[in-house]
């Protein structure tokens, strides 16, 4: 029995059924693999052509190496041609459909139904506990359903609206397992009210950027909302930024500014400031951040020290997150299931035979970019060759 028809859910019973196991898949959802079509805006960011344990976040660094090893993106993404799902690769290795990511559930339905699984929907669990006739007995608003094998498989706290709940963890912790302190991850960040008006002045301008902690640097786009920053380089940082930290923004990170000001200063000296580094970054980025009386005045009236300055306040933007949007719009959950209490080879659990833990709901968490799909068709293949 899989508690959960996520993707990592749906992997393992596939890879169950193909092995002759009687499967049932049970989900409180009334669709299954609800994630999965809102993923990617509707286009579903499937994997990643490079795929490593470097772009996962876990308190056991070395435990994702295994199942990323024994099935890879390219195992999947053979899966994608046999069923002659378009796609094509993004910036950084990520793969989308070409059409909708309504493709790639009809594919993994397709592959359990061929496997004979057994999906139920609208089931809410009630109990799990071990039983006297067999390991585990499930009370489910649809009945009571007795397995050998149980698997957790139904995510973490990302995204309420549909249907996230802390099931998983409270399995893991009724049968003895440990569990890291759960958080949104891969979510926009909140800004100070100085900050904040800076932002929602510039709401939907995209700027491609460094950003940066004292652990780690993204170099990707923000974007500019009117709660704060959004856009992949900030989803990023939010998975390694701890409250009340500051992270730094190089908005112009591949021109030496200061040696643009002065040589423009040169050439056209009666330009204004807004004009000189409007080739660089939006002009509205410029009047928002300096105003409109410095945004538009002369190069001429510049000395160089004053150039300095804004060349500073431009690759060093210093900024206090006031907090994140939380699990409201977060993409994944860090934490979850320790990792040093699983078999990184078949996600078994140490401490109860029978039980495994597959995906989000465990402590592995993968960057923005197809990596957290990858860790569940991982963990779910892995899962399934054994249960």
């Amino acid at each position: 029995m899989i508690i959960g028809a996520s993707a990592a859910g749906l992997m393992c019973a596939i890879e169950a059924g193909r092995r002759g196991r009687q499967v049932l898949v049970l989900d409180h959802a009334n669709k299954a693999g609800k994630k999965i079509l809102m993923s990617g805006g509707g286009r579903c960011n499937f994997t990643n052509i490079d795929v490593s344990a470097s772009n996962f976040i876990s308190h056991n660094p070395h435990f994702c190496k295994s199942a990323l090893s024994r099935y890879t993106q390219w195992d999947f993404i053979a899966m994608v041609n046999d069923h002659q799902i378009a796609y094509h690769e993004r910036d950084l290795g990520k793969l989308f459909c070409d059409d909708s990511a309504k493709d790639i559930l009809n594919m993994l339905l397709a592959e359990c139904e061929k496997s004979n699984v057994d999906i139920r929907l609208d089931c809410t669990i009630k109990s799990v506990a071990c039983g006297k006739d067999s390991p585990f007995v499930v009370a489910a608003s649809l009945g009571e359903f007795h397995c050998a094998s149980l698997v957790v498989a139904c995510g973490g706290l990302s995204i309420p609206k549909m249907c996230a709940s802390p099931l998983g963890y409270k399995i893991a912790e009724q049968f003895g397992h440990c569990i890291w302190p759960t958080s949104a991850g891969l979510v926009p960040f909140t800004l100070q009210p100085q900050d904040k008006l800076v932002s929602s002045e510039l709401s939907g301008i995209a700027v491609d950027s460094v950003v940066s902690n004292q652990r780690m640097t993204f170099n990707e786009n923000i974007l500019f909302t009117h709660r704060g920053l959004s856009g992949p380089a900030i989803l990023q940082m939010s998975s390694y930024w701890q409250a009340g930290e500051e992270i730094g923004i190089n908005l112009i990170p591949e021109v030496d500014v200061l040696a643009h000001l002065i040589d423009h200063q040169s050439s056209q000296s009666n330009a204004m400031l807004k004009t000189a580094l409007g080739e660089l970054i939006p002009k509205r980025v410029i009047q928002a951040i300096f105003g409109e009386e410095t945004a538009t005045e002369i190069l001429q009236s510049f000395s160089h020290a004053r150039f300095s300055d804004i060349a500073k306040r431009l690759c060093e933007w210093r900024i206090k997150p006031n907090g994140t949007e939380g699990y409201r719009t977060a993409e994944v959950t860090l934490g979850g299931v320790d990792c040093d209490e699983l078999s990184s080879k078949t996600m078994q659990s140490s401490k109860v035979d029978g039980l495994y833990f597959i995906g989000e709901v465990v402590d592995v968490t993968g960057w923005l970019g197809g990596y957290n799909f990858q860790w569940a068709w991982s963990s779910g293949w892995c899962a399934g060759q054994v249960v």
